[in-house]
């Protein structure tokens, strides 16, 4: 009792007791077989949502690199080499979706939607910001997703040891962008043409930031038709869409006001005060 050690309750039975007792344990009841398969199951689930998120920011990460790209394309010698390279990236970005695609396969998109959503927004941005810079327009969702459409005869190595009726029955998967990944992604695509505004004014391009007022105005009022009737996070965008929009129309307003009294060399440095200033007054960082 003084300090020695406390026998534990079991050490009063004899080890052969113990022994029978471990013996006759009953086998796992069906319950506890249920409930096993449903720790698989969510291990299994758990799993998967890991990986998408790392596709994803794998995604975001080349789409992003992609958008850096593009911007030199109003100071590059030759712009179709940057299109042409930047062509490759999103194809590099492709493939990764098509293993995200492929991660879905049989199940439902909208149960890992949270998981691959930065991405496929990050990817819509930069795809449409290739497509404004060679048509002067707005990519469609459909044409989108007409590019997510994948076939296990990707690989060169599969290429020539296939045959035209296998081709045939090559099995095909797509990922779709939802609506709000589209939408969210435009809105973010606003951003980019602000700087591709600044950018232009810097190398003397003055017919550029007109288009892009015209531009991100239509894209401006398509997104108030939808008003607060959206998702929050669509609204929650629009008004860094319309601080956007007055930075551009600040800067139509600068070229065309005193566009001919200020060397072009100077240009960007007055727009870039004036949208600083802009920002102050707004409170934004």
């Amino acid at each position: 009792g003084s300090g020695g050690f406390r026998k534990r309750k079991h050490d009063n039975f004899p080890h052969g007791q113990r022994r029978e007792e471990k013996e006759n344990v009953k086998p796992p009841s069906a319950l506890m077989t249920s409930f096993k398969s449903f720790q698989l199951e969510l291990d299994t689930r758990h799993d998967k949502y890991e990986r998408l998120v790392k596709l994803s920011r794998d995604i975001t990460i080349e789409s992003k690199r992609t958008i850096f790209l593009l911007h030199r394309f109003t100071s590059a010698p030759n712009g179709e080499e940057i299109l042409s390279e930047s062509e490759v990236k999103l194809d590099a970005v492709r493939r990764k979706i098509k293993q995200v695609a492929q991660e879905l396969i049989g199940e439902d998109m909208y149960q890992f939607h949270r998981a691959i959503s930065p991405g496929l927004q990050e990817y819509v941005e930069a795809v449409s910001f290739q497509y404004f810079i060679k048509t002067r327009s707005l990519i469609s969702v459909e044409e989108i997703n007409k590019q997510l459409v994948f076939t296990a005869e990707d690989r060169e190595e599969t290429t020539n040891m296939t045959s035209n009726s296998h081709d045939k029955e090559s099995p095909s998967w797509s990922l779709k962008v939802t609506p709000v990944d589209y939408l969210l992604g435009v809105a973010d695509l606003t951003g980019e043409l602000m700087r591709l505004c600044i950018s232009s004014v810097g190398n003397g391009d003055i017919d550029t930031p007109f288009e892009l007022s015209q531009f991100l105005r239509q894209i401006y009022d398509g997104f108030t038709f939808i008003g607060n009737t959206g998702p929050y996070e669509v609204s929650k965008k629009l008004y860094t869409l319309k601080q956007s929009l007055a930075k551009v129309e600040n800067a139509c307003y600068t070229l065309k006001v005193r566009g001919s009294e200020i060397p072009k060399h100077m240009l960007a440095d007055v727009f870039s005060t004036k949208t600083e200033l802009i920002d102050q007054e707004e409170g934004l960082p």
